[in-house]
């Protein structure tokens, strides 16, 4: 059974190469949940002969089962821990360009429904059935983060079948960060199709204004991933003294400006992602409601609670203190020192709203640990809120690392 598979490399001359390899699982591996929608098999689920370990990171083969019967065709790295990702139930699945259209818009359709405006996450790797994939949407333009070996080799049948799905006119490739350092791909950012913005990009939500980053900011420039949560701190805004910590380009801070908030203190170690967040409250025409405040967020906390600051309503938004099952203990006792430190900057009756995006970290062991933050603080907590990431981030039940963000919002 051979596929044929053609793609420019690097948007470049045109190249075209021929799989008509299979793999195979191991007996011991769980063939049934591969079958109720499982995507990746991992290393040690694999039969890894010679041939196999002789495949391109990103090649295509068919996945069979420990009886010789094929599974559907999958995407194949043998320097990654997740050697192949599921592309297609079909094993004769033709990976080109009407391939990544079909997904495309199938991922535009449900976030056409959801949003009134072209900003948005429009695929999100598997849920979206593009494996390893993250496209994030600002208006004209948009940011693909080619995550996995298979996506990166077919980069350019994917941007070409993006714009004719979107009509984006810019298309930016972000291949930074450490999802592809597992996959054993260099980082690099680079102009796929048109030119690079001359400044940042206005992205509209929840009534504020952020600015962008698309080509030197984190991730994609922007989270969108937060949006309902920002809703919801919003609605606790009204007249309100706001801390916002750890808030990148303004996330919370900014929502709140614009659903009332008296002020806003934004803490952020970044200068740059702070400067994006005064610009934002600049094109929203409220910068006299913003401070800005740089400085490693711990040593902020303790210097605010030193300095007899309180507010009505303050978030914690960290990076992932927990990337990894290795790192959950240590990342727990993160969580916890941050809402120790933070609940005695909320005034009686005010709101702390914490955030984990650690997938290794589930909820209830997040939610626990920054219980015991606010009991070892002295203070007392009534959860009035969980979140999630918004619904153009779709999680896969099959896979909790996709369920990575959690958000719980108590009151004093």
């Amino acid at each position: 059974m051979g596929f044929a598979v053609g793609h420019e490399h690097r948007y470049g001359a045109r190249m075209t190469y021929q799989m008509n390899t299979t793999v195979r699982l191991m007996p011991k591996a769980d063939a049934r949940a591969i079958r109720h929608g499982f995507p990746w098999v991992y290393a040690n689920e694999l039969v890894t002969d010679r041939r196999t370990r002789a495949l391109p990171a990103g090649a295509l083969a068919v996945l069979e089962d420990a009886e010789r019967r094929p599974m559907g065709l999958v995407a194949v790295n043998t320097a990654s821990k997740i050697i192949c990702r599921m592309l297609d139930r079909d094993p004769e699945a033709r990976i080109d360009q009407t391939w990544f259209e079909t997904r495309l818009q199938k991922a535009l359709r449900l976030r056409e429904r959801l949003f009134d405006q072209p900003y948005y996450r429009l695929v999100h790797a598997e849920a979206d059935g593009l494996p390893g994939v993250i496209i994030d949407r600002f208006g004209a333009l948009a940011v693909v983060q080619p995550n996995a070996a298979w996506a990166d080799q077919l980069s350019a049948q994917l941007i070409a079948a993006l714009q004719e799905v979107t009509g984006v006119e810019t298309v930016i490739i972000n291949g930074m960060g450490r999802a592809r350092s597992l996959e054993g791909l260099p980082e690099m950012t680079e102009i796929a199709q048109g030119t690079a913005p001359e400044a940042a990009l206005h992205v509209p939500m929840n009534g504020a204004t952020y600015l962008a980053d698309v080509m030197g900011g984190q991730k994609t420039g922007l989270f969108y991933d937060q949006r309902p949560n920002h809703a919801f701190a919003s609605r606790l805004a009204a007249d309100a003294r706001v801390l916002d910590v750890f808030s990148h380009v303004g996330g919370f801070g900014l929502a709140s400006l614009a659903h009332g908030a008296a002020s806003v203190l934004a803490v952020d170690s970044s200068a740059p992602a702070l400067a994006l967040a005064e610009g934002g409250a600049e094109a929203m025409g409220m910068s006299e409601r913003l401070t800005t405040r740089k400085g490693d967020a711990f040593d902020t906390l303790a210097a605010l609670a030193e300095e007899g600051e309180t507010f009505d309503l303050v978030v914690c938004d960290p990076p992932a203190f927990a990337p990894s099952k290795k790192a959950l203990e240590a990342g727990l006792r993160a969580y916890e020192r941050i809402a120790r430190l933070a609940a005695p900057l909320v005034a009686e009756g005010g709101v702390l709203g914490l955030c984990s995006c650690s997938h290794a970290a589930d909820l209830t062991k997040f939610r626990n640990a920054s219980a015991r933050g606010i009991g070892r603080a002295g203070r007392r907590g009534t959860v009035i809120y969980t979140g999630f990431a918004g619904p153009d981030h779709p999680l896969m039940p099959h896979l909790a690392e996709s369920g990575y963000l959690k958000s719980v919002f108590f009151q004093l």
